[in-house]
């Protein structure tokens, strides 16, 4: 297995195990992601939306598959059921992953899902009549960054 694919296991793994610290140092200091939630984290913002995350979980579980790298790049299909934490509706969110490596660890991570799939299953019917919208798309961004601003203790 190539070194980059076992960061990759290691990224899902710790997700799995709730364990944010294992999750940040999969990163690069300056590091950026992005997914239709979170579409710009950049540094140290990353590792903390892992954290954040991995605490507010009570019930994640998480496969990884087509895990497939090398050492500039690589792609991952992952899944993860979990409750979502505002609502108390249960998720399944499937996710196509990329990546970009530099020195062993991930500086590029671009995660892609539906989010209008997302969204009917985690804000109920709310979701189901609006999810596809700006609207709604740009609720549920910005009560994220909300909830990221919070966690960093920045005013939000």
């Amino acid at each position: 297995m190539h070194p980059s694919e076992a960061l990759i296991e290691k990224l899902y793994h710790s997700l799995g195990a709730r364990d944010g610290d294992g999750m940040a140092q999969c990163y690069a200091p300056d590091a950026t992601f992005s997914d239709p939630v979170f579409p710009a984290l950049r540094g140290p913002e990353v590792g903390a939306m892992w954290r954040m995350l991995c605490e507010r979980a009570t019930d994640i579980r998480v496969e990884a598959s087509a895990i497939g790298a090398d050492d500039q790049a690589g792609s991952a299909h992952w899944e993860a059921w979990y409750t979502f934490s505002q609502t108390g509706r249960k998720v399944h969110n499937v996710i196509d992953a990329r990546y970009t490596f530099r020195d062993g660890v991930i500086v590029t991570h671009v995660d892609q899902f539906d989010l209008w799939r997302w969204s009917r299953q985690a804000l109920g019917p709310v979701g189901t009549l609006l999810g596809w919208s700006p609207l709604v798309r740009n609720k549920v961004r910005g009560q994220a960054q909300k909830n990221l601003a919070r966690f960093l203790g920045k005013p939000a």
